[in-house]
């Protein structure tokens, strides 16, 4: 589903260059759930914004479902992020004059989908994240694990191939961070794939492949050993 292969990627700072990936190469499978880990600066982001269509890679080859997008215009990349992939931030990045529904809504009005349907979908959308009862509340309503769950919705809203995390836990407590990632579990034991970019070994517990990077490079990718399914009875303690 995903082949990265070789992929150099290198920023200016004033009269400086700053390399943020070394040649990175690996490949994604449909149906996994996969955390990419490292230290600040490690170019774990980098690699995020990349997979995401987001940033361009300087040399090597990204393939996604079996279409080369490394040397694709800003048009096509943008039909790719919106048909393709979907994303869930830190910071939510909701709109806060739209109602949660609209906000989910938002990604199946780009896509061109008729309101009735952008309806239904965003509804069940919802379902999935356990906030149908909130609809008509704005952002500012609502806490910060319910304004993560709206990010999720709005990210499978329109079926994307892949669901990209950029640290979804990093401004939720412990507590909620595992409401969330029960979620991803949910999700990914449904078919979804999921990459989720982290600095937290205990979050990186909860995928199946853990991927680190340390100075632009993938110094570790293996299985996640003692792997932790999040259950009921934990999200009631």
């Amino acid at each position: 589903m995903i082949e990265i292969s070789e992929i150099y990627k290198t920023y200016k700072a004033g009269e400086l260059n700053f390399t943020a990936l070394k040649g990175v190469s690996f490949n994604i499978k449909r149906g996994e759930f996969t955390s990419i880990m490292g230290p600040s600066g490690s170019g774990k982001s980098t690699l995020m914004n990349i997979l995401g269509c987001l940033d361009r890679l300087d040399t090597g080859r990204y393939i996604l479902n079996g279409e080369n997008v490394s040397n694709m215009t800003e048009n096509e990349l943008a039909k790719v992020r919106n048909k393709e992939i979907g994303f869930v931030f830190q910071n939510f990045n909701l709109l806060p004059r739209m109602t949660i529904l609209e906000n989910v809504e938002l990604p199946m009005i780009y896509a061109g989908i008729s309101a009735k349907e952008r309806r239904s979908r965003a509804l069940l959308a919802l379902e999935k994240v356990s906030l149908t009862n909130w609809i008509k509340h704005k952002p500012n309503e609502i806490s910060g694990g319910q304004k993560q769950r709206v990010a999720i919705a709005r990210a499978i809203v329109n079926s994307p191939s892949v669901i990209m995390a950029d640290e979804p836990t990093g401004n939720l407590d412990s507590q909620v961070s595992l409401e969330v990632m029960k979620i991803f579990q949910d999700l990914n034991e449904e078919g979804a794939t999921i990459i989720m970019v982290t600095h937290e070994p205990d979050i990186a517990m909860y995928t199946k492949r853990l991927v680190k990077v340390k100075d632009g490079l993938i110094i570790n990718d293996e299985k996640v050993k003692n792997r932790i399914i999040i259950n009921n009875t934990a999200l009631q303690t």
